[in-house]
C-alpha cells in the first residue's frame, strides 16, 4: 500500500491512521477509493503543493465506515470515498489564501485552526465551497 500517486504523495499517507491501528479497524480501500484518492492528488493537492513549494502533511485522507465513526466524522463525509484529505500546514489559512488564488478546482475547502479540509469530486458538480470554522 505504499505506491506512489503523484511525485510527492504515497497511497499509505491517505490510509494511516492511529485511531484504526489502536481499535483495530480495517482501513483499506477499494479500488474505487484508490481512483478517488488518485484524482484528489493529481488534480489538487500535488498542484497545490507545486504552488506554495513546501511540503503538506495529510493529517486524515480515505476512512472505511468503521473508521469514520470512530473518529466522529459525518455520514455524508467525502473521506469515505476518497475524495477528501485533511491537510497540516503550518499556517492553513496562508494555505488556503494560496488555494485561492490558484484557480484549482475543488469541491470543498474547509479552514480549521490547525489544518485545511479538501475535497475534489471526480464526477459532479464541484462547488468551489470555502467554510470557516
Amino acid at each position: 500500500m505504499n505506491r506512489k500517486l503523484s511525485a510527492n504523495f504515497t497511497l499509505k499517507e491517505f490510509i494511516n491512521s492511529p485511531t484504526a491501528t489502536a481499535k483495530g479497524i480495517d482501513n483499506t480501500p477499494s479500488e474505487e477509493n484508490i481512483k478517488n484518492l488518485a484524482y484528489l492528488v493529481e488534480n489538487l493537492l500535488q498542484p497545490l503543493r507545486d504552488n506554495i513549494g513546501k511540503s503538506l502533511t495529510i493529517n486524515s485522507g480515505y476512512r472505511s465506515r468503521l473508521l469514520n465513526s470512530a473518529v466522529g466524522g459525518v455520514v455524508s463525509s467525502q473521506h469515505l470515498k476518497g475524495e477528501a484529505a485533511d491537510v497540516g500546514y503550518c499556517e492553513p489559512k496562508k494555505l488556503l489564501g494560496a488555494l485561492v488564488s490558484s484557480r484549482l478546482l475543488f469541491d470543498q475547502a474547509i479552514l480549521y485552526p490547525t489544518f485545511l479540509h479538501l475535497s475534489l469530486k471526480r464526477s459532479g458538480e464541484n462547488r468551489k465551497r470555502v467554510i470557516l470554522k
